[in-house]
């Protein structure tokens, strides 16, 4: 779909053009707030984005120098370009301007990362020393600043809140600034820590790679065959969003871009059928924040969670995979129930694509293909298959830009399609590497200012402090251990990127789990879920407000409905943490992963018909809360459990139905 064709496709009265999505973007996304490049000096800096993209991909197969001059130089380079694209405040942006106080900070901020690696060496010599030396904490102090004030323009306040509150707890701890300086820029538990270190090796390169992805237009083919494969179902716009932005996820991984960049198309779409204002913008955030748990990109925190707890990144999606499924399940089931109650229809048979039409595009999905089987195949480094996997993208984008612009008429002379010329630019390439390089600075930016977290964490021993205190109040129990953590998790990941959240709880809830002997990669799983949800749950649920921004709806009300669209997320991590079965591990057979597998769809389908209130009728509170427990004693994997569930879920469908069957024989 070209752009021509979406602002046709999008204009309404709920969403305006093209203008106004993108004014919801630059609203909740910080990263769509960037400085306004024409011309010459767009160009100049196009290329350097591209070839940054380039550098990183080279870094991480073939570089092998010392890693703190990899680093440095990489976070130099990031501080760079951050503060030539992201100006000091929201509003409009003088063209092709940038303030004299920015250059300087640009320019002194990326030559203390310069700085460090040039005298990497005597970094290293000096060691401990190196706080007697002024140069060098100066020089800490003005790299440290300049990453924190990056973070508030492309990232936000949040994080940062959390950062100050920790360096302040630090203060009080008793550590002096120059011991601090040096342990945040020095050394490898501050900046430079595992979060950075795992951009450099992998995130940045599938950040690129999922801009390739864009460039092919995947997207829009994922919605159209969303259109095509559900659309024309009950309740199919709302259906649409869901498949769409579970498809979508599996390329990408920001909640407020999926929810902006789908939600543009299937949020009108929705309230022209017939859906709330509400509703159907919590059913585009609720599946776009989805997107971050779909395998196999994730939001970019699979690569990090693979690094923590040591299992192989291929593992870690694949355990990945029936969390993510129960999870959209869920959002699909009350999607169906709520348009069966409200009476809804699907889409026109005559206004979806043609199943032959997007058969002859199946091209578009040979780059994901690629990199699930090059990962899978354990033959290349992770940096290595998504290096061949963007070489694919690039084959197939070429494809995508001659194939459709040629039509062959009956008598076999080719004719031109409408809209754009074939051409064999490859300036999209270009565009590719530079929009991947921009997309990563923000990543980057919130994984530096997570490792300043981790640091403040590691110095004061806060990780041991916070353990006491969870297992005071929790006195042991586990249950109540898992709640205060699940609390914890969504006030520290509010407005905090998936990354970097992810990082933060790792550090500092992952940990007291596992010391209540919850399984390590359960207990990762289970604060990164609750540092997701964050998106929609109100008070700060970016995603549900840029939905409702799009939907014109009340923000409050649809991050409430988003929240109990998607009680999915706030279930399963319960299960998996108390019996991991649910992620494959410590599963002894294929009977027992097809039993889960099953059970737990089923079980979804009761928790979802409860919250809906309706089955084959409106239900009331005592059958409700019969389905409710059926469903919980069928997601939690156990055969007794299972079996006890299995009956009370058949007997209350069984009941509703005949109930629904003979009050429409009555009325016939």
């Amino acid at each position: 779909m070209s752009r021509k064709e979406k602002e046709t496709f999008i204009h309404d009265d709920s969403v305006g053009t093209m203008a106004d999505v993108e004014a919801v973007m630059k609203k909740y996304d910080r990263e769509s707030n960037t400085r306004v490049w024409t011309g010459l000096p767009e160009k100049i800096i196009r290329y350097l984005m591209a070839a940054f993209a380039v550098y990183c991909i080279i870094d991480a197969i073939f570089l092998t120098t010392l890693q703190e001059i990899r680093y440095s130089v990489f976070m130099g380079m990031i501080i760079f370009l951050g503060f030539l694209t992201f100006p000091v405040k929201k509003g409009v942006e003088r063209v092709n301007h940038i303030p004299w106080y920015d250059i300087i900070i640009m320019v002194v901020g990326s030559g203390a990362y310069f700085f460090y690696a040039f005298n990497a060496m005597t970094v290293i010599r000096l060691s401990a020393r190196i706080m007697a030396e002024p140069l060098y904490m100066a020089v800490g102090l003005i790299g440290i600043l300049a990453l924190v004030e990056l973070c508030r323009r492309c990232v936000g306040l949040p994080i940062l809140c959390v950062a100050g509150a920790l360096i302040i707890y630090t203060f009080i701890s008793g550590i002096g600034v120059t011991q601090l300086i040096r342990t945040l820029f020095y050394t490898a538990n501050g900046i430079f820590s595992t979060p950075v270190g795992v951009c450099v090796k992998y995130i940045v390169i599938f950040i690129i790679f999922g801009a390739f992805l864009e460039r092919t237009g995947v997207a829009d083919f994922f919605i159209r065959f969303a259109n095509t494969a559900v659309g024309r179902f009950t309740g199919g716009p709302a259906k649409v969003a869901v498949v769409a932005s579970a498809l979508e996820g599996m390329a990408s991984g920001s909640s407020v871009a999926n929810t902006v960049g789908s939600g543009s198309i299937t949020i009108p779409m929705m309230k022209k059928m017939g859906y709330r204002p509400e509703f159907a913008a919590a059913v585009e955030a609720a599946a776009s924040t989805g997107g971050q748990i779909m395998p196999p990109i994730m939001g970019a925190a699979a690569f990090l969670m693979a690094e923590f707890t040591g299992i192989p990144y291929g593992r870690i999606a694949l355990m990945a995979i029936l969390p993510a499924v129960l999870y959209f399940t869920g959002i699909f089931i009350a999607v169906h129930l709520e348009a069966k109650r409200t009476g809804m229809e699907g889409i026109p048979k005559d206004q979806l694509p043609k199943p032959k039409e997007l058969m002859k595009e199946l091209y578009l999905l040979l780059p994901l293909i690629a990199l699930i089987y090059l990962v899978g195949s354990n033959t290349f480094t992770m940096a290595y298959s998504a290096t061949l996997s963007i070489l694919v993208a690039m084959i197939v984008g070429v494809i995508h830009k001659i194939i459709p612009h040629i039509i062959f008429t009956k008598d076999g002379s080719e004719k031109e399609d409408e809209g754009e010329k074939p051409s064999l630019s490859f300036s999209w390439i270009i565009d590719a590497f530079s929009n991947g390089s921009k997309s990563s600075i923000t990543v980057v930016v919130a994984c530096g200012i997570a490792g300043i977290i981790s640091g403040c964490i590691t110095v004061t021993g806060l990780a041991s402090i916070l353990l006491g205190a969870i297992v005071s109040l929790s006195h042991g129990i586990v249950m109540v251990a898992l709640v205060l953590t699940m609390l914890c998790c969504i006030v520290l990941g509010m407005g905090v990127p998936t990354t970097a959240n992810y990082c933060i709880m790792a550090g500092v809830c992952a940990p007291i789990l596992i010391a209540l002997n919850v399984e390590p990669v359960a207990a990762h799983f289970f604060v990164f879920y609750f540092g997701i949800v964050a998106d929609i749950t109100p008070p700060v649920a970016l995603a549900a407000y840029a939905g409702s921004a799009i939907a014109k709806s009340d923000p409050m009300k649809t991050g409430l409905v988003a929240t109990k669209l998607a009680i999915a997320a706030f279930v399963v991590p319960y299960v998996f943490a108390l019996n991991p079965a649910m992620l494959f591990v410590n599963v002894t057979s294929v009977f027992e992963v097809v039993q889960i597998c099953i059970t737990s769809l089923l079980g979804i389908f009761g928790v979802a018909a409860a919250l809906n209130g309706y089955l084959a009728r409106p239900l009331n509170m005592f059958v409700r809360i019969i389905l409710a427990a059926a469903g919980l004693c069928m997601i939690v994997p156990g055969t007794i459990t299972d079996l006890a569930g299995l009956v009370a879920l058949v007997m209350v469908v069984v009941y509703e139905f005949g109930i629904k069957k003979k009050e429409s024989i009555g009325k016939a």
